[in-house]
This record gives structure tokens, C-alpha cells and sequence, in this order.
């Protein structure tokens, strides 16, 4: 795990120490991926110039150095990430005739892609990364990302140069960097509080799309982004030849796959544990690691007083049910408030997913005693885990013939209805109340289905769910709303019922665009890698073969996972309302926070910075405050942006520091 930063100056104006000065003061800004070491690779005579900053987790010496140059000569490689498979690989290459100097995985890379050519290399990797690999021979610079989209990967045209990395932080650090605030991008972030590949805040600046590849040549010309896995395609050939064993059968399989993807992710040479927070993902994970390993695992969970908010408690049983090596720190209000100063830092451009505070604060946990956490991220959208699923199947199939007039009129009705009166009466009602129907954030729940009613297609409910603006080019000024998977049923898939086509839409964006960047970015601001086994590629194209009676089953979503963890840890452990990973960013907004967000959310200043409509924020901060509505995503994504911008125009790239240059 590491952080790559580069660029291609095709003018090939700047002298050899100029190149070394920029891209060091690329690389400089992602230490935190890469405390460990730095190099520099240069080819002057073309322009171009290579950056890596290392976390050293296999191969600790010298020979795991990047950016690293192949046997033939050919290619330099500055790579980010992990190829799990790397070990069968050089065998494979090591009998075709191939020799090798260390024992790392980039240099297992380098080998194969000299043997297969780069596709053919990456159809083989079973990982998470990106790299950008210089071809000397055609004079052709490939960038590319892993299948799922674990690893991030910048790129864009500046002036005459391109540039890449692992953050935006690295490219703005160029010279040349001079991208202005994109505002469909903006409008995008509204809706969803995250920027969906292949967008970025900045304008001409490109995220790279999971499992795609994108080749530029010496004259500057760029092909569009071309996938060499497709999510798509193998969505819809799982729906067309679907699993036609046994359930027995399927677990069986599952726990096969698993088993595997997590032995694989337990390579290193540096001290390993897991996140675990007691859900089904995370128990699942640490269960087969535990199962696989000779000494008692390591586990971290952090938990909050609130008990509606604290995953402390179940963790902790099944980490003893487990005998894994367990810690446990709670959070005060305080300590979690300390992050948000640090989000825009951390997360390079908006991003307002309120649970990347208590991420930080795991990653930052984590860290203090191991360098390689597994996670179990993937598990909601691959087998069906989300309550929204269930929630908009079910609203459409109750609502859907109604008349729009009635629909509207009892939205109106459930709309009035004030969030904390109803948030109280559930407080109380939830004491007597069984445990899987208790309601946490009724009152945000009621407005939403409020919402929800007045949709006039499957579709329109699923947009609406992962909305936190509902009409974002109302409040983003100058903005237009570009298409995405997300607001254009053109894009969803070509066959499956509505909830694998909400998966399918969860998986291309959601899940690499926000559940994957919070992770990314929490762990790496730490020098933490991440590691997430339920994307092992061969899991995901297995369980788009599962029928859906096998994921969601009883009212109840991961229904085959929760076979496979049967056999580790009791039902009773387990069997629980979803809880999510969040705090309490509404009742802060109205408490400890509101003089922070009353600065930042001042009508003369955001009239005067141009980006939103202030009537409508201003409207929706006194609803909140009066607690008549929970507003507290479609502020926070303002709030994040206020934040971002202030950084913005205030941050410097660090100083360069000392790395080893090779030639």
C-alpha cells in the first residue's frame, strides 16, 4: 500500500533537476500513504517522470523499492496496492522462464505484464490497485485500477502536461495545476455527498472508473477509459445463468470462496488485524480469519456512549465467542468532534459521508498496533444487506397504484409531523418494542418515506433514497446535473428484478465512490492498509450467480452469508437491527456544533463565494435547528464543502522532501 504521483510534460521544457523538484513535491504530499520510503524515476528526454511513496508490507528491503524497472527494461512501474495472487503468478512465470531478485508483488507484476502484455496481466491479478506503468519501447503511459475500485487513481490534462496520483493533493502540488470547481461535479455531490467516477470537483480532472484502463501517448492523445472486467457484464451473466444447486451447496461454495479471499489477505511481513464492529461483514471476516490462523487474531472496535450509536458491545461478544485479541476504545462527543477540522485534509475534495468521522477514529485505533486491517466492506451491496432494498421494494409495491393526488396529499400529512416529537416517541416506544422492529431516527425515516410517496417509478424511489438533495441544481448555482448510473434507468442493468438493479447501481457507484474512498482515505491518512476480502473479484461474480431467494430470505438481507457465519458464531451474537456506523451529527448541529455551522453557513457569505443558493440552505438550517425536520445529510454535505473550500484556499503543497532517485 503506497501513494504514486507523476507527470508527462509533453513540451519536454523542464531540465532533469526541475523534473525531480516537481514530481518530489508530488509525492511529499502523500507521505501519510507512503511513510516509509520514496522514490523518483525519471526519462527526461520524453518528459516523463514517475513518484512512490511506500508503506513496506511484503518484501520490506530494498528490492520492494519503486518505482521499479523490469528485467527487460521496458517498463517502470509505480504501483499502489496489493496482487494477492502474486506467489501462484511467479510460478507460473518463474517456469516460463522468468528470474526474480526479491520477493515482492511488484515485481511479480512487472514479469507478468513483459509475459501476458498489460491486459492480459490484468485479467490474471486478483487485487486491489493502481499503477501507472511507462511503456519505453511504444512510448505509451498506461494508467489502471482494480476491478472493485479499492485503490484511487487522479488523472488530468494541466497546461501541457498530464498528471496523476493517488489524491488530488498530489496534482495540485504540479505547477501547472490550475483546474477551476467544476460545477456539475457540484451538483452531483449534493445528491449523493460523494463525486461519482469518472468526476471530480475539478474541472478537466478525472477520477479512473474501477476495473478500467486508460493509455496515453507521447503526443498527448488519451483513449477514453476502457474496462478490462465489466461489473455489468458480469451482473447480467449471473442473471442469465444463475447458481441451480442446493442452498447446502451454495454455503458450502461461499465459505470455499471466502476462505481463500481472506487466507490470501492475510499476507505480510507487518503486524495484521481486523476492523470488526459485530455485523454479519465484519464477524464473517474475522471468524475465517481466526479459523486460519495460529495465533489469536487481532480485533478493533471503538464505541460510543450513545448506545443507538455504540457497536462496542456486540463486537465484543463475538470477539470472546471468537478468542481473538480484542480492543475496544469508547469516544467521547469531544474526540469525535476533533476530527471534523481535519476532514477536508483527509479527503482532498468534498465528501460528506458523516461516518467517515468515526473511520478516522478506528483507522487511527487500528494503527497503534498493526499495519494491515481487514475490513468487511461489500458484504450490504453483493448480498443484499441495505434495508433501503427492502424498504423500496415494498413502498412501491403498496403505493405504486395509487393515484399521484392521494400519494401527494399523504406525503404532506406524514411531512408535517415534527422529527423530534417522533424521534421521542419511539425513544420511548423502543424500550417494549421487540428488538428487530425498534426504529433509530424515526422521525428522518418518516420524513423520507414522506418522499418516497410521490414517486412515480421504481427508479424514482431508488433515486430519491440515495438523495440528499433532491433537486441539487436548485441550490448549486450555474449547476447542471450530469447523467449517471444513478439518475438514468438507461444505465441500470438490462435484465434482474428492481433490487438487483439497485445493487447493481450500488455497486458501480456507491460502493467505489463512497464506502471505499471512507476507507481509503481514513486508513491511508494513518499509513493503515485496508484490506477487504468480500471483493476478491472471484466472490463478487459468484454471488451475481446467487438467486436472490439465497441473499434476501424472511424480510431479512446476507441471508447465505449468514450461513457461512453460522458455523462460526451463535445467531444470538448476531440477530440484530442494522445499525450503521455513524454519530450523532444531528444533535451536534443543534448543540456543540452550531456556531461552527452558523459561520459557515452565513447568507451574505455564501452569496458572496457564488456556489449555492443561500434561501434554500438557510431554510433548511432552521428547520433543523427548530427540530421540526432532520436535515442534518443535505447540511452536512454544505458544511463539508464550506470546509473544503476554506482548505482550499489555504493549503500550500509540503516541502519536498529526500528520495531516492533512480534513472
Amino acid at each position: 500500500m503506497c501513494g504514486i504521483a507523476g507527470f508527462w510534460d509533453f513540451s519536454r521544457s523542464p531540465n532533469r533537476d526541475e523534473m525531480t523538484r516537481r514530481v518530489d513535491r508530488m509525492t511529499s504530499s502523500l507521505i501519510h500513504r507512503g511513510p516509509d520510503a520514496g522514490g523518483v524515476w525519471l526519462d527526461a528526454e520524453a518528459g516523463i517522470a514517475l513518484g512512490h511513496r511506500r508503506l513496506s508490507i511484503l518484501d520490506l528491503s530494498a528490492d520492494g523499492s519503486q518505482p521499479m524497472l523490469s528485467r527487460c527494461r521496458r517498463y517502470v512501474i509505480s504501483f499502489n496496492g496489493e496482487v494477492y495472487n502474486f506467489r501462484v503468478l511467479r510460478e507460473q512465470l518463474a517456469a516460463a522462464g522468468h528470474t526474480f531478485r526479491g520477493t515482492s508483488d511488484t515485481e511479480v507484476m512487472l514479469a507478468a505484464i513483459s509475459e501476458w502484455g498489460v491486459d492480459g496481466a490484468l485479467e490474471r491479478f486478483n487485487g486491489m490497485f493502481a499503477f501507472a506503468l511507462w511503456d519505453a519501447r511504444n512510448r505509451q503511459l498506461h494508467l489502471a485500477r482494480d476491478r472493485a475500485g479499492e485503490k484511487p487513481l487522479y488523472y488530468g490534462l494541466q497546461k501541457g502536461a498530464l498528471v496523476f496520483g493517488s489524491e488530488l493533493k498530489a496534482l495540485r502540488a504540479h505547477p501547472d495545476f490550475e483546474a477551476g470547481i467544476d460545477r456539475e461535479a457540484l451538483a452531483l455531490y449534493l445528491r449523493h455527498s460523494y463525486i461519482p467516477a469518472p468526476h471530480t470537483i475539478y474541472k478537466g480532472v478525472y477520477k479512473l472508473p474501477a476495473g478500467a484502463v486508460v493509455t496515453i501517448s507521447a503526443s498527448g492523445s488519451m483513449t477514453p477509459p476502457r474496462p478490462y472486467w465489466s461489473l455489468r457484464e458480469t451482473a447480467e451473466r449471473g442473471i442469465a445463468e444463475p447458481f441451480t444447486g442446493s442452498a447446502t451447496e451454495a454455503t458450502s461454495q461461499l465459505e470455499s470462496l471466502l476462505r481463500d479471499a481472506v487466507r490470501l489477505r492475510m499476507q505480510a511481513d507487518v503486524p495484521l488485524g481486523a476492523f470488526l464492529s459485530g455485523g454479519v461483514d465484519s464477524s464473517t471476516v474475522v471468524a475465517l480469519m481466526q479459523a486460519q490462523s495460529t495465533r489469536r487474531v487481532q480485533t478493533f472496535t471503538i464505541g460510543f456512549n450513545e448506545s443507538s450509536y455504540n457497536e462496542a458491545e456486540p463486537a465484543s461478544l463475538v470477539a470472546k465467542h471468537l478468542g481473538t485479541d480484542h480492543t475496544e476504545l469508547y469516544i467521547t462527543p469531544a474526540d469525535a468532534m476533533a476530527v471534523i477540522p481535519r476532514l477536508a485534509s483527509i479527503y482532498d475534495e468534498p465528501f460528506a459521508d458523516s461516518s467517515q468521522i468515526p473511520t478516522v477514529l478506528l483507522s487511527e485505533l487500528t494503527r497503534k498496533h498493526v499495519t494491515v486491517g481487514l475490513s468487511g466492506d461489500g458484504g450490504d451491496e453483493l448480498f443484499g444487506g441495505y434495508t433501503r432494498y427492502l424498504w423500496a421494494q415494498e413502498i412501491w409495491r403498496s403505493t405504486g397504484w395509487a393515484p399521484q393526488p392521494i400519494k401527494k396529499l399523504v406525503a404532506m400529512a406524514l411531512a408535517r409531523v415534527p422529527v423530534e416529537q417522533c424521534d421521542n416517541v419511539f425513544e420511548h416506544l423502543n424500550r417494549w418494542l421487540p428488538a428487530h422492529v425498534r426504529q433509530r431516527h424515526a422521525g428522518a425515516k418518516l420524513h423520507k418515506l414522506a418522499s418516497l410517496l410521490e414517486a412515480a417509478s421504481p427508479e424514482a424511489i431508488y433515486l430519491e433514497l440515495v438523495s440528499q438533495w433532491s433537486d441539487p441544481v436548485s441550490t448549486a448555482v450555474g449547476a447542471h446535473e450530469p447523467l449517471t448510473i444513478m439518475n438514468n434507468p438507461d444505465q441500470w442493468l438490462a435484465s434482474g428484478d428492481f433490487v438487483q438493479r439497485m445493487m447493481y447501481a450500488d455497486m458501480a457507484t456507491y460502493l467505489p465512490d463512497d464506502i471505499l474512498v471512507k476507507m481509503d482515505r481514513a486508513s491511508m491518512s494513518v499509513g493503515l492498509e485496508a484490506r477487504v476480502p468480500l471483493l476478491d473479484h472471484r466472490l463478487i461474480e459468484f454471488a451475481w450467480r446467487m438467486p436472490q431467494s439465497l441473499k434476501i430470505r424472511g424480510g431479512q438481507g446476507k441471508w447465505l452469508l449468514r450461513q457461512v457465519l453460522d458455523k462460526y458464531v451463535p445467531k444470538s451474537l448476531i440477530d440484530r437491527p442494522k445499525m450503521g456506523f455513524g454519530v450523532p451529527i444531528d444533535r451536534w448541529l443543534r448543540g456543540p456544533l452550531r456556531e461552527w455551522a452558523e459561520e459557515l453557513l452565513d447568507e451574505k457569505r455564501l452569496r458572496d463565494e457564488g456556489f449555492f443558493q443561500p434561501l434554500s440552505i438557510r431554510g433548511k438550517w432552521a428547520e433543523h435547528v427548530a427540530g421540526t425536520k432532520n436535515c442534518q445529510d443535505a447540511l452536512w454535505s454544505i458544511l463539508v464543502f464550506q470546509a473544503w473550500l476554506d482548505e482550499s484556499k489555504k493549503s500550500q503543497p509540503a516541502e519536498a522532501g529526500e528520495v531516492a532517485c533512480i534513472a
